[in-house]
């Protein structure tokens, strides 16, 4: 059966916890501030105007992501492909959606709100130690902020020694890459692809 509403959703699955239901913030508390402090990894979530969605991972060192306030937040656009998915949906909606991690941390944080895009020289100078500076920053300001159970991550065991895989056993980029474009060129190493990221970050 295909479900059609939000009524036939619930019957499945019943109402949420009252814990679950007012764990949801509208700003940043001590514990949120703290998680965003230590987190040196988030996904970034956006759409455009048609509602075509798009997922991409942002990192640093911890700290990366600077708080102006409880209720704005700013992520440097740091050096990246130049396909600019992330900041041609902001400019179009104006939305946003962001999960933080913390390597060895199995619950999350999730952060929604609304975002621009920003190149004031203040805001560009909070990332002195970048060694390619971003060219602009994303302001955010928060609408919803709520820390996420460890079930996804303990599941997937994420952390786990016994869960990495040796690199050598996936095909490189460069392998996948010219599978996926069909080129007759030769596939760029593992080892190549790394170092030529090193320059990048």
């Amino acid at each position: 059966m295909k479900i059609e509403n939000a009524t036939q959703l619930r019957k499945l699955y019943g109402l949420p916890s009252e814990r679950a239901s007012k764990k949801q913030l509208s700003a940043l508390d001590k514990h949120a501030i703290n998680f965003i402090e230590k987190s040196p990894f988030l996904i970034l979530s956006t759409c455009n105007q048609h509602g075509k969605v798009d997922a991409s991972p942002r990192g640093g060192k911890p700290g990366f992501v600077k708080i102006l306030n409880q209720q704005e937040i700013i992520i440097p656009d740091s050096k990246g492909n130049k396909l600019l998915d992330s900041l041609t949906n902001i400019l179009e909606s104006g939305r946003i959606g962001m999960l933080f991690l913390i390597p060895g941390m199995d619950e999350t944080l999730r952060v929604n709100g609304s975002a621009y895009i920003s190149t004031d020289i203040a805001l560009l100078e909070m990332f002195p130690d970048e060694k390619n500076p971003p060219k602009t920053c994303i302001v955010i300001s928060i609408e919803e902020v709520f820390l996420h159970c460890a079930k996804a991550l303990m599941r997937s065991k994420l952390w786990s020694a016994a869960s990495k895989i040796e690199r050598s056993t996936f095909p490189t980029m460069g392998q996948m890459l010219k599978d996926q474009l069909g080129t007759s060129e030769e596939a760029e190493s593992q080892e190549a692809m790394v170092k030529r990221y090193e320059n990048d970050l």
